[in-house]
C-alpha cells in the first residue's frame, strides 16, 4: 500500500476511533445514567454473564492494571454488588459472583443498554441496522482473536455482483500495488464485462473463492474460438495467499475446459507476477511468446503461455 494511502487508512481509523467512544460515552464518568463508569459497568457484565469469575481472568481478557480491577470489586462489594471467595486455582486471586443486589443492577444495565441501542436503531432508515450490524462483524471477525484459525475458503461459481468485486479486486492490487495505470483497470473492466455480456455457460465459467463470507479469489474461463479457452483474471487476496487457493482456481479451469471439449487452454501474464507463473508452469503450460510493453505505465514483459488438453 502507498504510504499516503496508508496514512489515509489509518487516520480513517483514528477518526473511527473517536467517533465511536464519544457515541458509547465512554469519555463520560457516568454511563447509562449510573454512578459507575464504563469500565465499572464492563466489569459487573463480565461478572453477571458468566456467573462468577476469576479476578486473574478479567485483569487478563479486559487488560486491565491488577489495583485498578481491585478498587473497583472493593467499590462494588460496598455497595453490595458482588461477593468474592479465595480462587482454588490461584492463590493470589479471587473468585467474583454477583449478590442478589448485583443480579438486579445487571439486569438493569442489560435493560439501558438495549434501549440506548435501540432508541438510535428506531431512528433509521430500514435496512440501516443489519448494515451496521454486518460492519460490526466484520470488524470483529478481521480483527478478533479468532484471526488465528479463519474459516476454510470454499469455491463457487458467480454470482450477481461477483463480477464488479473481480474488476475492483484487480485494479486495487495492480494497480495500488504494482503502480499500473488506470489502463490496467480499464482493460480488467472490458475482459470482464465481455465475459458477462456474451456469457455462454456450456463453455465459459467463473469462479470465485469465498473464505467466511468474504471473496477472496477468483479466474475465468472465456471462450477464445477455434477450440480455444482463455483463463483470464486469476486473483488471489492477500488475505489468503498461501493456502494454494491460486493452484485450485487454475485446476478447476483445466479441468472444465477438458470436460467441454476444448484443445488447448491459453493465458496472457507478465514475467513479474512469480507467483502466478510457478503455478502455470507446474500446471504444465508451455511458454509460446512473450514482449515487452508499457501498456499499463511501467515496462513489463508481457507472456502467453499455453496448456494442450
Amino acid at each position: 500500500m502507498p504510504p499516503d494511502a496508508e496514512f489515509a487508512t489509518i487516520d480513517a481509523v483514528r477518526d473511527f476511533n473517536r467517533f465511536y467512544t464519544n457515541f458509547l460515552g465512554v469519555l463520560n464518568k457516568a454511563y447509562l445514567d449510573s454512578p459507575y463508569t464504563l469500565t465499572d459497568v464492563r466489569v459487573l457484565f463480565e461478572v453477571g454473564f458468566r456467573g462468577g469469575v476469576a479476578a486473574s481472568t478479567l485483569t487478563r481478557e479486559l487488560h486491565l492494571d491488577p489495583a485498578y480491577l481491585s478498587r473497583i470489586v472493593k467499590r462494588f462489594r460496598e455497595d453490595d454488588l458482588i461477593e468474592t471467595k479465595p480462587d482454588p486455582d490461584d492463590a493470589r486471586s479471587q473468585v467474583i459472583n454477583v449478590t442478589e443486589k448485583g443480579q438486579i443492577q445487571f439486569q438493569e444495565f442489560v435493560r439501558r443498554s438495549r434501549a440506548q441501542i435501540s432508541e438510535y436503531f428506531d431512528r433509521l432508515a430500514i435496512g440501516e441496522p443489519e448494515r451496521i450490524v454486518e460492519a460490526m462483524r466484520t470488524i470483529q471477525d478481521t480483527l478478533g482473536a479468532n484471526r488465528a484459525s479463519p474459516p476454510p475458503a470454499i469455491i463457487r461459481l458467480h454470482r450477481h455482483g461477483d463480477i464488479g468485486w473481480i474488476v475492483q479486486s484487480q485494479a486495487r492490487f495492480y494497480c495500488g500495488e504494482l503502480g499500473w495505470d488506470h489502463r490496467f483497470e480499464a482493460l480488467a473492466a472490458e475482459v470482464a464485462g465481455k465475459f458477462l455480456a456474451n456469457f455462454n455457460p456450456e463453455k465459459e465459467r467463473c469462479w470465485i473463492a469465498e473464505r467466511g463470507g468474504l471473496n477472496v479469489g477468483s479466474i475465468m474461463v472465456a471462450d477464445g474460438g477455434n477450440g480455444v479457452a482463455k483463463l483470464r483474471l486469476l486473483y488471489v487476496d492477500k488475505t489468503a495467499r498461501g493456502l494454494g487457493l491460486g493452484k485450485l482456481l487454475v485446476d478447476e479451469c483445466i479441468r472444465f475446459s477438458r470436460e467441454v471439449g476444448y484443445t488447448k487452454l491459453s493465458l496472457w501474464t507478465n514475467d513479474i507476477l512469480d507467483t502466478a507463473r510457478a503455478i502455470y508452469i507446474k500446471a504444465g503450460f508451455k511458454l509460446v511468446s512473450e514482449e515487452k510493453h508499457r501498456m499499463f505505465g511501467p515496462e513489463l514483459n508481457g507472456q502467453t503461455w499455453e496448456l494442450d488438453l
